[in-house]
């Protein structure tokens, strides 16, 4: 039970992790925020775009703003649409791997927990029935035959806890995936509209 307690334990606390950080993640208007920064390109102003993308927060402006400090550069030294848009979306598509890996940070843990609960629960059940075999067979038959099915019904608790526990972090995983895909997706959409218009504006 040891075990199955420390597991309750790292999973709670990544969860309330996870579930804050994707809760203040969901609070950021991101289409408003593309849709401001697209408008401060049509109107050439770069470094309106650049401080947009600053003074939001989240993985889609901090991609954004890679990409458009990238096209900046770019732009401040003349290159052509072709160059600048396949170095801006590499540029994206790079950082977006770090935004992503930010983003998913330690739901690895919940996948370990989930998978690992149950059979340190099916452990805990085995060793239990073992021993009550095991005092049967020694025949220590004080407790009679109630004391073996007290001691197997013990052991079985384990299994319970540890399915609980696996549910536990299982769940919520799969909320977090979620979400983290509509974060992805997000962030494709957002290097789509940077490097279209870059091609349509140059």
């Amino acid at each position: 039970m040891i075990p199955l307690v420390a597991c309750s334990l790292v999973s709670l606390a990544v969860v309330y992790d996870r579930w804050m950080s994707f809760r203040a993640n969901r609070k950021i208007d991101t289409p408003a925020l593309r849709a401001k920064v697209l408008a401060s390109l049509r109107a050439n102003d770069i470094p309106g775009a650049i401080s947009q993308c600053e003074s939001a927060r989240g993985p889609i402006a901090s991609v954004l703003l890679a990409g458009l400090r990238s096209y900046e550069q770019l732009h401040e030294k003349g290159e052509s649409s072709e160059t600048m848009r396949m170095v801006v979306a590499q540029v994206m598509e790079d950082y977006s791997s770090q935004a992503m890996g930010v983003v998913n940070k330690r739901l690895d843990v919940l996948t370990t927990v989930g998978t690992a609960a149950p059979l340190l629960g099916m452990t805990g059940t085995v060793t239990g029935m073992i021993a009550s075999f095991s005092g049967m067979a020694e025949g220590a038959a004080a407790g009679g035959g109630g004391a073996i099915a007290g001691g197997i019904a013990e052991a079985l608790v384990t299994t319970a806890v540890g399915l609980i526990i696996a549910l536990s972090a299982v769940i919520p995983q799969s909320v977090f995936n979620r979400w983290s895909d509509e974060i992805e997706l997000e962030i494709e959409e957002s290097t789509t509209d940077v490097v279209e218009f870059i091609l349509t504006h140059h």
